[in-house]
């Protein structure tokens, strides 16, 4: 489908605590690739038939990072999850408007991502 995130990568020095992170907040799920000595694990998540994005250990050698949305049945509750897991509730939920909620949070690691809901 045009315009729809097909492909996600969450690179950390922990991935370890993200599996915790991310497994712990949306239930997904991960399975280490055959990717030779590079440690890099694919990300299922409920309702998909395949992965949708992968968990790059970054071993101390690259930057953090991950960028990406995630649609959710509500965002406050998400932010309240996202701080009992570690992270941190970057902007409080934004309403934009047009039916959409949103907020910008960040992992155990520190790295940015988005949870929306449409209304």
């Amino acid at each position: 489908m045009d315009n729809t995130v097909t492909w996600f990568e969450v690179a950390t020095d922990d991935p370890e605590g993200a599996q915790r992170f991310y497994g712990g907040l949306f239930g997904w799920t991960f399975s280490a690739s055959e990717s030779g000595p590079i440690d890099y694990r694919m990300i299922g998540y409920p309702g998909a038939e395949q992965s949708g994005g992968g968990l790059f250990n970054t071993k101390g050698e690259f930057p953090g990072h991950a960028i990406f949305h995630v649609q959710v049945a509500d965002v406050e509750e998400k932010c309240r999850e996202t701080e009992s897991l570690g992270g941190k509730v970057v902007t409080k939920v934004i309403d934009d408007g047009a039916g959409t909620d949103f907020a910008y949070l960040q992992d155990s690691s520190g790295n940015l991502f988005g949870v929306f809901h449409r209304r």
